[in-house]
């Protein structure tokens, strides 16, 4: 053997046709499929492990699954004191499990690149520009001269001077997958922070992708011939053009085919898988890392549906929740923190530390330019620090080609692990997003003048919502005296994207006939700011996001416009047949999300017109029907109930709506203080409706919680809608009810109203005032505000008000 040849270690597997089981008194673990499927499930088991006793502790699922890995391998279970590590992972089996996480790996980036849109990234602001490009440059140029200044001033091993400008220009990358998940683990992907810190990651992968390309080919270059170099460049260029330019179109042609079409056909999807893999094995050829084939594949898919989201739903379990966190495991797995010395990690965390101080402080440079508040600039600059899979991925890559050492490579996932557990507890505590969703000010119905305009705003998941939405915007009466401004947010999923997104729609886009997907939808707003015009306008947006987090676009979109009440749809549907569907259980628990977090007043809409398709208030005709529609408010007692109060009052003004409010009062209570003060409260209203028939009162004095039920399922079927409030004064009236709730979103009489049991045909509006927070040094919390004696209406005339204090202060 040449001097120039290499020692290597041959693994030979037992034949096929030897069994190996408990049966035949053989170690199972000699059978490769066995020792596979042992090592992905204890991966996984130890993993899963961790996160459950880190999460408690603030950490993301990147620290617990890596730190999964270490765990096993020859830091602690691995050890060669404790002789698990040839039994477990011996070095027959590293083959196959290495190539299974690299395989998925693959698909993994796929993915990745099919939810990245880089259309967004020409429409987005300079901000994220400027923020992206000056961090790529300030931390690739400063740390790479720092390692520099230490290989020429510090002692260190020959090993570690050539990988140490590596590692330096490592600390550059920002990848965008990385702060994506970081930021959905932080659920404040939706944010103003969560999107800016998105679109400067995009922007810095760009470069990144550049600079890796450059690296590998230097990588091959190895004799340093400007031929050679000039062949690699043009290789990458035309596996670039033939993605872009021939696959690309192909996918775009036959995508057209199902357009329309809510699933993409088997085969079509099967090619697809195929050119993944012809594009990783083209990656190899020329001497590139095989995920950038499948990366740039990514990208040329159209993003969302039909294709991209099919893609989507058929990979993203597989390739998130298992190729992924492997991937992870099996990168801690080759860690061993004992082969690190001192002197080496002193030097590698000076130059990761310089690192991390630089990028927050270039974020911080950009951020004063663009007028940024310091403590976003900090918070963004920590999550733009985020480490993750795409540096392991080079790590890997460096450590299979003897550029990294066991020791550096060690170093490197170590510091992935450290910076890591720091950051994400840090953002936790700095950034709060809730707190810019708080209200400070009065925004509910009972508390708006009679002449100011009516903000309503009303989230759409689907086509069945708008009929009976409609019918909810005529009836809120948009007249001369008080306008009514229209703020819709329709709400999508998102699927087959990564990147959040909230945008408005152009007046000229809302207001006319087109063939988009919303045409339904702009149609009917196109009709009812006609049929209102001079007194109605409409705001259309979009929001495309999680459901964990879309909260957070609804909270963002009530404060910038003002909203007085905000309509939610309820999360089942009716059916002709009277069934019930749950569309998504995520919407309920949406809805609970911004009951407890919103800045106005919330309704839920409860719609049982699909019953009935006859009813008023089920078709989009109630400004052009004969017949009145019929509403009713049934009042306990509460906040709520006088903001549902309110909202009837406003109806009632429509010509063709008809308000009758029953109220309940229980029996021997006349004297109470609660009583007498919504007394007064109502016979404001009736003062203020004088005259108006389609405005009435009833009391009903009740004993019990029983004889209520009785009367409300006599008075439920003369109403097309009931509106009741979602929370009441304590009452005796309503004991018992609680054991029955299952929907705590509606309250105690909604959820009576929308059980399936409970026949009848109305729709049903479950009203939540505003909650204003009440604000203290020590600490700020929500609490349902206390009825004052002082609360009045805005819109009552200013001499009968006076009427109304001193009667009041008679009492």
């Amino acid at each position: 053997m040449s001097s120039e040849s290499r020692n290597y270690t041959l693994v030979c597997h037992p034949p096929n046709n030897e069994r190996f089981d408990i049966w035949h008194s053989s170690n199972p673990l000699n059978n490769p499929n066995s020792l596979f499927l042992m090592q992905y499930s204890l991966i996984a088991i130890v993993s899963q492990c961790v996160n459950l006793f880190l999460k408690p502790l603030g950490q993301s699922s990147i620290v617990s699954r890596i730190l999964g890995g270490v765990l096993i391998g020859p830091t602690f279970l691995g050890h060669k004191k404790v002789k698990l590590a040839n039994a477990l992972f011996p070095l027959k089996g590293s083959m196959i499990i290495e190539t299974s996480a690299a395989f998925g790996v693959m698909f993994y980036f796929f993915i990745i690149g099919v939810k990245m849109d880089p259309a967004s990234l020409l429409k987005h602001e300079k901000k994220a520009m400027t923020i992206g490009l000056s961090v790529f440059t300030f931390t690739m140029a400063i740390p790479t001269g720092l390692s520099m200044f230490m290989i020429n001033h510090v002692s260190m091993n020959k090993s570690l001077s050539i990988s140490l400008p590596l590692i330096a220009l490592s600390q550059s990358f920002t990848a965008f997958v990385v702060i994506a998940i970081l930021l959905t683990e932080l659920k404040i992907l939706n944010t103003d922070i969560g999107r800016l810190a998105m679109s400067a990651a995009m922007f810095c992968d760009i470069a990144g992708f550049i600079l890796t390309t450059i690296i590998f080919a230097l990588m091959q270059n190895k004799g340093g011939n400007i031929v050679t170099f000039t062949w690699i460049i043009l290789s990458i260029v035309t596996l670039f053009v033939g993605i872009i330019y021939v696959m690309r179109p192909i996918l775009i042609k036959i995508s057209k085919k199902f357009c329309g079409e809510k699933l993409v056909r088997e085969w079509f999807i099967i090619c697809i898988y195929v050119f993944v893999l012809i594009t990783g094995f083209f990656s190899e050829i020329i001497g590139q890392h095989y995920i950038m084939g499948p990366l740039l594949l990514g990208l040329a898919i159209p993003v969302g549906p039909p294709l991209g989201t099919n893609l989507i739903t058929k990979m993203e379990t597989l390739c998130y929740d298992f190729f992924y966190p492997t991937y992870l495991a099996i990168s801690g797995l080759e860690t061993n923190l004992f082969q690190i010395d001192c002197k080496t990690m002193w030097i590698v965390c000076t130059v990761v530390t310089v690192s991390v101080v630089v990028k927050i402080g270039a974020v911080i440079l950009s951020g004063y330019y663009n007028n940024i508040p310091l403590k976003e600039c900090f918070v963004i600059g920590l999550i733009l620090n985020a480490k993750g899979i795409s540096e392991l991925v080079v790590y890997n890559l460096w450590k299979g080609n003897e550029i990294l050492s066991e020791q550096e490579f060690s170093l490197a996932v170590f510091s992935i692990i450290v910076i890591n557990a720091i950051i994400t507890p840090l953002v936790k505590v700095l950034y709060d997003p809730t707190k810019q969703n708080h209200p400070i000010t009065r925004s509910s119905i009972q508390h708006t003048k009679e002449d100011l305009d009516f903000h309503i705003m009303v989230c759409i998941h689907k086509h069945e919502n708008i009929p009976t939405m409609m019918n909810l915007l005529e009836a809120s009466d948009a007249s001369a005296e008080s306008n009514v401004r229209v703020i819709a947010l329709i709400l999508v999923e998102l699927i087959g994207r990564s990147r959040p997104l909230l945008f408005a729609h152009q007046p000229h886009n809302l207001l006319r006939y087109t063939a988009s997907k919303s045409t339904h939808i702009n149609n009917a707003f196109h009709q009812y700011v006609q049929q209102n015009k001079g007194y109605a306008s409409v705001e259309l947006f979009t929001s495309i996001s999680n459901y964990e987090t879309m909260s957070d676009d609804v909270f963002r979109i009530a404060i910038d416009r003002i909203a007085n009440i905000l309509i939610l749809p309820f999360h089942k549907k009716w059916e002709i047949d009277g069934s019930v569907e749950i569309t998504k259980k995520s919407i309920q628990y949406m809805n609970i999300k911004v009951l407890e977090m919103a800045p106005c007043s919330v309704g839920i809409l409860v719609d049982r017109g699909s019953r009935n398709t006859t009813q008023l208030f089920s078709t989009p005709t109630l400004s052009s029907s004969a017949a009145a529609c019929r509403v009713g408010v049934f009042f306990i007692g509460g906040l709520d109930d006088i903001e549902a109060l309110a909202y009837s009052s406003r109806m009632s003004r429509h010509e063709n709506v008809k308000v009758t409010v029953v109220r309940y009062l229980q029996f021997g209570s006349e004297n109470s203080i609660e009583r007498r003060r919504e007394s007064d409260l109502i016979d404001e209203y009736r003062h203020l409706h004088f005259g108006n028939r389609r405005f009435k009162t009833i009391d009903e004095v009740m004993k019990d919680g029983i004889e209520m039920s009785v009367s409300i399922r006599k008075w439920i079927d003369c109403f097309d809608l009931v509106m009741v409030g979602r929370e009441h004064s304590e009452s005796a009236l309503l004991k018992g009810y609680e054991e029955w709730s299952e929907c705590p979103e509606l309250g105690l009489i909604g959820d009576m109203l929308a059980s399936q049991d409970f026949e009848t045909k109305a729709s049903v509006l479950v009203v939540q005032q505003q909650r204003l927070i009440q604000r203290t040094f020590a600490k700020s919390k929500i609490c349902p505000m206390p009825i004052e004696r002082d609360r009045k209406l805005h819109y009552v005339p200013f001499d009968m008000q006076l009427q109304i204090d001193e009667k009041l202060q008679r009492k």
